[in-house]
């Protein structure tokens, strides 16, 4: 299975506000950091702030963090929002999906994939977090 470039960069998001745990940032520094377009990169922030993931804070001074700590994100949660697992193949307008033994399968591989995810957190990417700090401010 391969994950879409939208939740890449959803996880990228939450990599670098795990790293940089309770301080505002600006979509700017992630972008540039990533060399991500800003644009896109808005669209997926504001995605993840609707879906409670970060928060975003307005005006002068303002950014975007972490919603709740780095260890209760789960990135299998992450994943069933960003990418939609609902079906790996459409199957619905297929000749012979009612007899087919196919989506049967393809959902129980969803279910098995995802639960990989399940076991984890952002936490669990940020662990070395001096590390990474160190790497984000290098690609700045």
């Amino acid at each position: 299975m391969r994950l879409t470039r939208y939740t890449d960069y959803a996880i990228r998001v939450l990599v670098f506000l795990g790293a940089r745990e309770g301080e505002l940032c600006s979509i700017r520094e992630v972008a540039e950091t990533f060399s991500i377009s800003q644009n896109h990169l808005m669209k997926v922030v504001q995605d993840l702030a609707n879906a409670g993931f970060i928060e975003t804070v307005r005006g002068r001074g303002g950014g975007i963090r972490l919603h709740k700590p780095a260890d209760s994100i789960n990135l299998g949660k992450l994943l069933r929002h960003t990418e939609g697992l609902t079906e790996l193949l459409e199957c619905s307008q297929c000749l012979v999906s009612r007899a087919c033994g196919m989506p049967p399968i393809l959902s129980e591989a969803t279910s098995a994939f995802v639960a990989v995810f399940d076991k984890y957190s952002v936490a669990d990417l940020v662990r070395r977090k001096a590390d990474l700090r160190a790497l984000l401010q290098s690609a700045a």
